[in-house]
């Protein structure tokens, strides 16, 4: 597995506390997410909610396929916060993670489309038990 150079997957315990209080508060579109997409029933797979990874806070993260899923809302239209996603982005990949993103408005109003993207992802990582 590409993440096994990685401590405990990169677990972050001083981000710990603001993970939760993310978790506690999840936006519309990531509890969709999360209730229409990533069950273990649904993909085959665990996924972890709000998990600190490396100094960053992963919306989901499946540990088994070093996959991580980020949901961004419309602050990610600016220029600024693309960059910074870029480079976390690249961070990650850098560390083993292969991750995807997808939209607010894609998770709200595309779900079965969202579901066949992670659908695809999951199967090609892993394997390919995913019946989203």
């Amino acid at each position: 597995m590409k993440a096994d150079r990685i401590n405990n997957f990169g677990y972050n315990k001083g981000l710990r506390k603001f993970a939760n209080k993310n978790r506690n508060n999840a936006t519309k579109a990531e509890a969709c997410l999360w209730k229409y997409a990533l069950s273990k029933k649904k993909t085959g797979y665990t996924f972890k909610r709000q998990r600190p990874v490396l100094s960053y806070i992963a919306d989901f993260m499946c540990q088994e396929l070093s996959l991580i899923i980020e949901v961004d809302g419309s602050s990610h239209d600016d220029l600024h916060v693309r960059i910074n996603d870029l480079n976390r982005q690249m961070k990650l990949e850098n560390a083993g993670f292969t991750v995807i993103r997808f939209s607010n408005e894609d998770v709200l109003k595309n779900m079965d489309e969202v579901r066949r993207n992670i659908s695809e992802v999951v199967a090609k990582l892993g394997r390919g038990s995913s019946s989203l």
